[in-house]
């Protein structure tokens, strides 16, 4: 266990932001957390629960407690119906995990793989990416109750999972400190190829009926070639969460503009890709300041050098009012602010 005073953050958020909290908590076991979770005072407040930190942006130095979780593991049991249960520790890095999946042979996880953070991030903020989204292999979280030190088991139900959303970020928001995530995996492999550009990437690679490794290994490829690398650039991945209008405002939309990209959400919704229309409004590749939006990826904002947590907001803020100026749609940040 660690119990820091005065302790920096910047290498706990992926922006590389400087900033500071006035306690810095972390706990390797569930016991840890049940005996000292409950002793926090009104002097210890605001909480933080803090993961790998590559879904923050620090804006200036947190004057409360931040609790980060450092509890490993990984322990899987098959079902008999063919799945299988794994149930990681709350501090293991989410791609690790993937990996270890598909070296196994237990699917489902590929189109996830190489998203940053760790495994309670997961079940916090619903990751998602190629069409899949952790809410689909998420069975139960084990979570102790900061008030009480109780422990307490959710279930995929109970946790309300939507697009990168879940209750852990709503009205159980600083309530609970996740110790474990339990996963549904499959024995059979059953890719998801439909989703992005994944199928052409294969072609290009002259692969038709990918196994599990190829398919993670094609993800990771698409994700390399359009994402900055966070020790290089700072950012934290996909800024913004793609909007979900209704299909009349989408055909308005296509009417203007037949060529935009969408995904049907129902038959009365359409997702459109908030990195598009960010380009289209021309920020792709420009800065303000120190802060930037990336060449190659429009939903990418990135730290040029030492840009402060304010800049990258105000940069943040410029492409919302250009977008809505544009196509009449507000995009929010799916990047937690501090």
């Amino acid at each position: 266990m660690k119990d820091i005073k005065d302790y920096s953050l910047k290498g706990h958020n992926t922006f590389g932001i400087e900033a500071k909290c006035r306690r810095f908590l972390e706990f390797s076991s569930v016991n840890e957390a049940q005996d000292v979770l409950p002793t926090l005072r009104g002097e210890d407040a605001p909480l933080m629960l803090l993961g790998g930190g590559s879904n923050l942006l620090l804006t200036k130095d947190f004057s409360g407690t931040v609790i980060h979780s450092a509890i490993m593991g990984a322990e899987a049991h098959e079902t008999g119906d063919g799945h299988v249960l794994l149930r990681c520790g709350s501090g293991e890095r989410w791609d690790d995990i993937v990996d270890l999946c598909v070296s196994r042979g237990w699917y489902g996880a590929e189109n996830l793989s190489l998203i940053p953070g760790d495994v309670g991030a997961s079940a916090v903020q619903n990751i998602g990416a190629y069409g899949v989204e952790a809410k689909d292999l998420i069975v139960r979280v084990e979570a102790v109750e900061i008030a009480t030190g109780n422990l307490h088991l959710f279930t995929n139900e109970e946790c309300r999972y939507s697009y990168r959303q879940s209750r852990f970020k709503q009205d159980w928001r600083d309530h609970f400190f996740i110790t474990h995530v339990t996963y549904r995996l499959s024995l059979t492999f059953n890719p998801h190829l439909d989703y992005g550009n994944i199928r052409m990437e294969l072609e290009d690679k002259g692969i038709s009926n990918p196994t599990a490794a190829e398919l993670r290994q094609t993800i990771i490829d698409i994700r390399n070639a359009k994402l900055p690398d966070p020790k290089m650039e700072g950012n934290a991945g996909s800024f913004f969460m793609n909007p979900v209008v209704s299909r009349k405002k989408y055909e308005r939309l296509s009417a203007d503009y037949p060529n935009m990209p969408h995904y049907t959400i129902d038959e009365d919704h359409e997702k459109i890709p908030a990195g598009w229309m960010i380009e289209q409004c021309g920020w792709k590749g420009k800065t303000l300041g120190r802060a930037g939006v990336h060449h190659r990826q429009a939903l990418v904002l990135v730290n040029k050098g030492d840009a402060t947590g304010e800049e990258i907001v105000h940069l943040c803020e410029q492409i919302r009012m250009d977008v809505y100026n544009r196509f009449g749609i507000e995009i929010h940040p799916e990047v937690n602010i501090i």
